[in-house]
């Protein structure tokens, strides 16, 4: 039932409002409900789930008659701060799902009282408040003086305030009208001190930066501001303007040293001690440490790094090459020390590294900088001397020297690999990292002594993650003045200034200003460019204009949005790159013609083909090793792009490619490979695809038996070692680190993985990252389908709605045959997914030399990839369905949307017009957002995906994947109207915990326990219904608990409780079987190789955080994935997961090829085993405990594997 409230003060606000009504309504056993109040307008209304109590609130406090007359006959009046409330039935209905979510409340509170321990109580006095007076004192960084802990004091200035604890983070608001906010997350908080009741300090010691909010300055005759306080605004409410700003300090003072500055002390009320402390129970808030924290005044932050910059350009220090000045200057920016501590630290090292070999000089530098610790309680004075960080870099520096045998560089192993320094720029700073293990790509590659003079710029969050969007908030001071400010400008590192610009040409004359670099299609979407600082190449000087140059002609482009696409062909990673002769070159006519409406339609976009000749090129360099030969490659070369494809019936070198893929004019004659189809890659439906598949007629219990049968392969694999080590094999866990063959070798020798901790751990993490997917993603595997590369008929043999697709692994080959279904993602209009006529061709077909491909008919009206979300053929991936459960009983005609022409601004493209794309890109990245509304209200319309809303939605999806092309944003005032209220399916799930073994907490149960004094800015966590719709069922499905819980049960085995564990048990086993063989000669070599694999997994761990002063887990290392922390993993999660894993298992394979070939690359078996049995011994009794991390263990099983393959070769011989 839905209450109407009026007669409300216009200033009174939601929150109020609901903590108002909260024992009013529990005198009548309503619990649950939901309040709604507008701003500014003296109405709300009131939605209670259950209708009989919704009539007996009523009965005892409604009125049903208007006015005051209809007030008087009420029997238990309410008053609002003194105002007579009225209250009465809504002519409106309430929201169908708003009701749903408050019955699912009530649902999940009951079972709450079952399942769990009540939560802290929140009733009762003082010591159950979470808003308090404040005032800040001080904001800089902790250190110490002698042995006191102390705050560098750098921006000393009384606010008056008050502190907020929320849920999740807790919010400082100070200024005129509560005019400015300070956000600080709890699990940025490294250390939360408090002092005594003579000593009322509060402070914070971060890990990074807050967020600062302010008002947003209105201008009283702003229109959307008019509307909306006259109610007359769209119904959809996004012509509101922002309530709030992000802003990048208090002021100018505070925002030179905001980036750098991480400690902020509180002067609190001695009274309210006690109640600060007695909120250390509640979920998620973080630890706090009674502790005295004295203060000290330094020369500011700005003023130190001035004197650093200044120090790193002199004379003296002529002799440090870059790499060591990078990382003496990433001490101090990112705040490992204190610019005034390097300066120090680099006056030690002027003596003992005189001489030293500079790349392990600066290697030694960053991993010092991993083994620093903060400032804090948990923390001796000592370990942050001056005295201790030398040392530890004099250690780290001798202990590199010696690894050296037993480590390499990366880029002189791969070819295709560069080491690339990197950028992050946030909103309050800049931080360094690097270098780091990239794909080359074509700049790279042709300056590849050079590549330090690259830097690699990501535009973030304070937390490593893209800026995320929130309603009510503008973030156009990050964008339009932060982010664009350091476009416009350079990063300079070391005294070389590292610049992006646009270019522009006139004439024949190339201007010397600095000149736009670029950026691939894939980092803008990320929020990634390239900056780039001179050098001097064969004699001439190179800048971002020379290097703009050689690459091609853009001069005729006058689209920025275009131009930075063409450019940004150079940026694409490509494996490797093949010479071709200038004359292999040949022009193929494009395939296009008028369909029944006049519109030109193009069947051959971005396709061409090629000899054997030139394919046996490319396989010498892409793929020498492998059986399988690509028949098909994404290529870019000189000014084109696209897919080429064999035809055989080409001879010598022959390279044939249409006017739709050649974009600008190069000279260059390399192709460069992209990707290429070596075998069909599995396919996976997703939420988008489900939901389609199901409003066309497919039942529903087809998608339940695919995910039962793929939850019932993740449940065999805990049921014995022999399933496990087949599960890891299959998933690419631990291969080079040979971990499928030592589980299944463990259980053939009589021992059970399930015995280590760690091997348990890695097992348990792989299957709840699959889990994890199928639940929160609903990744199911589908055996009869699959995702390949298109391309197109050139033989003019298939008909229209007819495809060719032949494809082979190392087993098996097949050709379809028959009706199959076939989509592209991301699918979200019904029209995305069609039928087409999987044929054969004769057996003297050119067709028949080409495979792991989909072969589109080159007739018709419509070029068929067109309909599939707007595909093409220069590299796009399509998905086949021939699973007969999965066929659709009806189709919708496929969505045509006019090509939007890409934006002219009628002159040549400047500086200014780059930076500004580059801006409004990140500004206007909305697609993730409207995918996730189509998703919500596909589930909640009758009509599902056939809605209007959805189809709209639909078409905006596709402006936004075309704006990094057209440069054309989407309206987002075209965007349907849309609740707070979710389907179930849209929930984040328990955080996984990784500490000594792997644990998922409980879900937070829904509790009404918002704060009256909580800042009504704070965001309105949305609620969720129960969707009956296949999601739905899906999700629900999958008990995530239960499952866990029965897996941890299978793995753990019952000989857990015994005293030896399984490493020592190996050792026994590896000491029998080899009992004569002399190994002691090998224990330092040992303890090198050790060493190296160790500090190298650091790397990794560092690496791959999202955060700098975070870092993942070892098991997540070496499973190879990083653990989605509330539900599946996010975008740049999996970014992360495969760079991660594709450096470790190079780390783990050089590793293992030490242990096999020893120092001087000796085969001998013999001595391959004396050296994996002094490995063993080594991890396994001479365990090093690291600063930060703790003990390593993995290295043990690397050792193990190795070691028990030797033993199993000695014995056989």
């Amino acid at each position: 039932m839905e209450v109407f409230i009026s007669n409300l003060s216009n200033q009174s606000t939601e929150r109020q409002l609901k903590q108002w009504f909260k024992p009013i309504l529990a005198r009548l056993n309503i619990h649950v409900f939901s309040c709604q109040k507008p701003r500014n307008r003296n109405f709300a209304t009131l939605t209670i789930g259950d209708v009989q109590l919704g009539q007996r609130f009523l009965d005892l406090h409604g009125q049903t008659n208007p006015g005051r007359d209809g007030f008087k006959t009420v029997k238990e009046k309410l008053y609002h701060y003194n105002r007579p409330v009225s209250c009465s039935k809504s002519r409106n209905g309430p929201d169908k799902f708003l009701l749903q979510s408050l019955e699912q409340e009530v649902n999940e509170k009951s079972l709450a009282k079952h399942r769990h321990q009540p939560r802290p109580s929140k009733t009762g006095g003082q010591r159950n408040r979470r808003k308090f007076q404040c005032s800040l004192t001080a904001v800089g960084s902790m250190d110490y003086s002698g042995s006191d802990l102390v705050l560098v004091d750098h921006y000393h200035m009384v606010r008056a305030g008050s502190i907020f604890f929320g849920r999740r983070s807790a919010l400082f608001q100070s200024g005129r009208e509560v005019d400015q906010q300070t956000e600080v997350p709890y699990n940025s908080i490294q250390s939360l001190i408090l002092g005594n009741s003579t000593d009322p300090l509060l402070t914070f010691s971060l890990t990074e930066g807050p967020r600062f909010f302010g008002k947003e300055p209105h201008v009283e005759d702003n229109l959307a501001h008019a509307m909306h306080r006259l109610s007359i605004q769209p119904a959809h409410g996004y012509g509101k303007p922002s309530e709030r700003r992000r802003i990048v300090g208090f002021d100018p003072k505070h925002q030179a040293l905001a980036a750098s500055s991480f400690a902020y002390s509180f002067l609190v009320d001695p009274q309210d001690i006690q109640a600060i402390l007695a909120l250390k129970p509640l979920p998620g808030f973080p630890e706090i440490v009674k502790w005295h924290v004295g203060f000290v005044t330094n020369p500011a932050f700005p003023t130190q790094m001035s004197q650093l910059n200044t120090a790193l350009s002199l004379a003296r220090y002529r002799n440090f090459p870059f790499e060591v000045k990078f990382q003496l200057q990433r001490l101090a920016q990112n705040g490992y020390l204190s610019p005034s501590g390097v300066l120090q630290l680099m006056q030690a090292m002027k003596i003992p590294f005189v001489d030293a070999d500079k790349s392990s000089l600066a290697a030694a530098i960053r991993r010092t900088s991993n083994q620093i610790p903060f400032a804090g309680p948990g923390t001796e004075p000592s370990d942050l001397s001056l005295d201790t960080v030398q040392q530890l870099l004099i250690d780290n520096y001798h202990q590199i020297l010696r690894e050296e045998e037993y480590s390499r560089d990366v880029t002189q192993h791969y070819e295709h690999i560069a080491s690339i320094y990197k950028a992050t720029v946030t909103p309050l700073g800049i931080h360094l990292s690097g270098p780091e293990a990239e794909v080359k790509n074509r700049v790279l590659r042709q300056y590849s002594a050079f590549s330090n003079y690259f830097l690699q710029v990501s535009f973030l969050d304070e937390d490593g993650e893209p800026l995320r969007h929130h309603h009510g908030i503008s973030l156009t001071t990050i964008y339009h003045e932060r982010f664009k400010k350091i476009l416009g400008g350079n990063i300079t590192v070391c005294g070389r200034p590292y610049e992006v610009s646009a270019y522009q040409q006139t004439g024949l004359k190339l201007l010397t200003d600095p000149k736009f670099l670029g950026f691939s299609h894939s980092s803008l979407r990320s929020h990634t460019c390239w900056f780039m600082a001179p050098f001097t190449w064969n004699g001439q000087l190179r800048h971002a204009g020379s290097v703009i140059k050689d690459l091609g002609d853009f001069s005729a482009i006058r689209s920025p949005a275009k131009c930075a696409a063409r450019i940004g062909q150079a940026f694409s990673q490509a494996f490797s790159s093949v010479d071709i002769p200038k004359e292999a070159f040949r022009s193929l006519p494009e395939i296009d013609r008028l369909d029944a409406h006049g519109i030109r339609r193009t069947f051959s976009d971005g396709v061409g083909t090629c000899s054997k000749a030139i394919l046996e090129r490319i396989w010498a360099a892409y793929a020498p090793t492998r059986s399988l030969k690509p028949t098909v490659c994404q290529i870019r070369y000189a000014g084109a792009k696209g897919m080429i494809s064999l035809d055989n019936r080409l001879h010598g070198d022959v390279l044939c490619l249409r006017p739709s893929m050649i974009k600008f004019e190069a000279k260059s004659t390399q192709i460069e490979i992209c990707g290429a189809g070596f075998k069909p890659l599995p396919f996976y439906l997703n939420r988008q695809l489900i939901k389609i598949l199901e409003d066309l007629g497919v039942p529903e219990q087809s998608f339940l038996d695919l995910q039962d049968e793929a939850v019932e392969q993740l449940r065999i694999t805990a049921e014995n070692p022999i399933n496990a080590g087949y599960y890891l094999q299959r998933n690419l866990v631990g291969k080079s680190a040979r971990l499928p063959w030592l589980i299944r070798k463990l259980s053939y020798i009589g021992m059970s993985f399930g015995d280590d901790s760690f091997l348990r751990d890695t097992h348990e993490l792989a299957i709840l990252i699959q889990l994890r997917e199928l639940k929160y993603r609903s990744r199911i595997f589908v055996e009869r389908g699959l995702t390949i590369y298109g391309i197109m008929d050139e033989t003019d043999y298939l008909e229209e709605g007819q495809i060719y697709c032949s494809v082979e692994n190392e087993r098996t080959g097949l050709v379809l045959t028959g009706r199959v279904v076939i989509t592209r993602c991301p699918a979200l209009h019904p029209g995305d997914v069609q039928y087409v006529d999987a044929v054969d061709v004769p057996r003297d077909s050119p067709l028949r030399s080409v495979r792991n491909c989909v072969v589109f008919s080159s007739k018709g009206d419509r070029d068929l990839p067109s309909q599939l979300s707007g595909g093409d053929l220069d590299g796009d991936l399509y998905n086949i369905i021939y699973d007969d459960d999965l066929m659709p009983t009806h189709l919708s005609d496929p969505a045509d949307y006019p090509t939007a022409p890409a934006i002219d601004i009628g002159r040549e493209v400047t500086r200014s017009d780059m930076t500004d794309f580059f801006v409004q890109f990140m500004e206007n990245d909305q697609l993730g957002r409207l995918s996730t509304l189509h998703q919500t209200l596909a589930d909640q319309k009758p009509e599902g995906v056939f809605h209007p809303d959805c189809i709209l939605l639909a078409e905006m999806c596709s402006t936004a994947v075309d704006f990094s092309k057209t440069g054309i944003p989407v309206k987002l005032e075209r965007m349907p109207k849309s609740s707070n209220v979710r389907p179930d399916f849209q929930a984040p799930g328990p955080r996984v915990l990784i500490e000594e073994n792997i644990k998922l907490e409980d879900l937070e149960v829904p509790e009404d326990d918002e704060d009256e004094d909580e800042p009504e800015e704070t965001a309105r966590a949305p609620r969720y219904y129960r969707s009956e719709k296949v999601l739905g069922k899906l999700y629900r499905a999958i008990d995530e608990q239960d499952f866990f819980s029965e897996i941890q049960r299978q793995s753990r085995s019952p000989s857990n409780a015994q005293s030896l564990g399984l490493a020592d048990k190996v050792w026994e086993y590896v000491r029998e079987k080899a009992a004569l063989i002399q190994y002691v000669h090998y224990l330092e070599f040992a303890r090198d190789v050790k060493e190296a694999y160790e500090d190298n997994m650091i790397d990794t761990m560092l690496e791959n955080s999202s955060h700098p002063t975070h870092f993942v887990s070892e098991v997540e290392v070496f499973a190879g994935a990083l653990i989605g922390k509330d539900g599946a993993q996010s975008k740049r999660q999996r970014e992360y997961s495969t760079t991660m894993k594709e450096k470790h298992d190079r780390d783990v394979a050089y590793t293992v090829q030490c242990i096999l070939q020893g120092e001087e690359q000796d085969s001998s078996k013999e001595e391959a085993l004396e050296r994996s049995i002094a490995c063993l011994d080594v991890a396994i009794h001479e365990p090093r405990i690291r600063r930060r991390f703790g003990r390593l263990v993995s290295f043990t099983w690397v050792a193990a594997a190795v070691c028990l393959k030797e033993i199993e070769k000695f014995t056989r011989s």
